[in-house]
């Protein structure tokens, strides 16, 4: 079941539900019982764990780092040619 977020424009209380996607928004502030709840958009917590998920969602093969150590010495190559 997911978890909505809402916020109470009456007295700006701020709390969690868990809800089915089927049932409809709350509108009662659990606080003030006041009916001026409203749902909040929130992001996610979508994360990715275990071996051959990247953080950055970027695979970087093993011939780009040795194409990039490379670059470095090539860097060198051209500061010695302008020498």
């Amino acid at each position: 079941m997911p978890t909505y977020e809402y916020a109470c424009e009456s007295c700006g209380n701020q709390w969690e539900a868990r809800q089915r996607i089927s049932e409809s928004p709350l509108t009662t502030c659990p606080k003030c019982e006041q009916p001026q709840a409203r749902r909040l958009i929130s992001g996610g917590s979508f994360v990715l764990k275990g071996d051959g998920w990247y953080k950055d969602l970027y695979h970087k093969p093993a011939a780009a780092k040795k194409s990039g150590g490379e670059s470095g010495s090539g860097g060198g190559s051209s500061s010695s040619a302008s020498s």
